[in-house]
């Protein structure tokens, strides 16, 4: 019996690996077709789809899933009509929670996310209520045993980079919106190689949570809110202590 509880498991968690890479490789190839539709299916024109094409690749997205995905949204045959949406509210604890979607059916989605906030002790708001929070920068990560962090940091700063940070083993070029582009090109010119290169959403100030319930039912927002199909990111303001994480995770 215990050989069969424990094949079980193992099965169990094959399932939801499987399960995990399917959404990922579904949201990368979501991203790819609006981005071949909005710009075009030439990378060398197209700056989002040359990002969404690295991005796709590092998350293991097959070349022939990639090429289909581009040729979707290029009009190559039947295209799903995406649209770009964004939701906001409030997670346990008055965490504010930001979410970008891409659907082809906004009233699923927006339903699927309100119960979701509901489940979990939060509240759905409106466009507006936790937005300006947070601001979106482009994010440039290269791993710190590949690159010299004093010639990083002179290039960046020669480029208009806001900022260059490190974390863990990482070093992260921090640029606005509007220079992303021109960084990520001039930095790749300079023969950095990048890890990877996203418009993200930083929060102006974080909440901490110290009670136990309170990070439990943040966390399973933030997790169910990333394992929606239709979910690209998620972003929030939580900062939990490790003391805490500690606890949850025993």
């Amino acid at each position: 019996m215990s050989g069969h509880s424990k094949w079980a498991n193992i099965k169990n968690k094959k399932a939801k690996v499987d399960s995990q890479r399917a959404v990922v490789f579904q949201k990368y190839s979501r991203e790819l077709i609006v981005a071949s539709r909005l710009g075009g299916p030439d990378p060398a024109g197209n700056f989002r789809l040359r990002t969404a094409i690295e991005k796709a690749k590092a998350a293991g997205l097959p070349n022939d899933n990639i090429k289909r995905a581009i040729d979707k949204g290029a009009g190559a045959g039947a295209s799903e009509n995406y649209e770009e949406l964004t939701y906001e509210g409030y997670g346990a604890g008055g965490v504010a929670v930001f979410v970008e979607v891409m659907t082809d059916n906004r009233n699923r989605t927006a339903g699927d996310i309100r119960s979701f906030f509901s489940k979990f002790h939060g509240n759905l708001g409106e466009n507006g209520c936790v937005g300006w929070m947070f601001q979106q920068k482009g994010s440039i990560t290269f791993n710190s045993d590949e690159v010299d962090f004093e010639k990083l940091f002179e290039s960046a700063i020669e480029l208009d980079a806001e900022d260059v940070l490190e974390e863990d083993d990482e070093y992260k070029v921090i640029t606005s919106v509007e220079n992303f582009q021109k960084v990520v090109e001039g930095l790749e010119n300079a023969g950095f190689k990048s890890v990877s290169a996203e418009l993200t959403r930083i929060p102006e100030n974080t909440i901490e949570v110290s009670d136990v319930e309170t990070a439990n039912f943040v966390l399973k927002l933030l997790d169910k809110l990333e394992e929606h199909d239709d979910v690209q990111n998620v972003y929030s303001n939580c900062d939990i202590p490790d003391e805490i994480m500690e606890k949850l995770e025993a």
